[in-house]
């Protein structure tokens, strides 16, 4: 079963929706957005493991606290 000329008209539909804007990326004229928005969540994703490292690091000292304490009340 052939797909006849199915394919010329997928890639004419699609030119005219490229012409149009439509839908698909979205194309960024100078670019520096694009980098300041990477940069900003590269930030936003550090801070937020600090914190979490910060927290963990906070439960393992309470717990060795915690089991030093209990250790010595024998």
């Amino acid at each position: 079963m052939s797909r006849g000329n199915q394919r010329e008209i997928d890639r004419q539909r699609a030119a005219k929706r490229a012409e149009k804007g439509g839908k698909g990326k979205k194309k960024d004229t100078d670019g520096s957005s694009a980098k300041q928005m990477l940069t900003n969540k590269k930030e936003k994703d550090a801070e937020i493991m600090r914190l979490k490292q910060q927290r963990a690091a906070d439960k393992a000292a309470a717990a060795a606290a915690g089991e030093a304490g209990a250790g010595s009340s024998k």
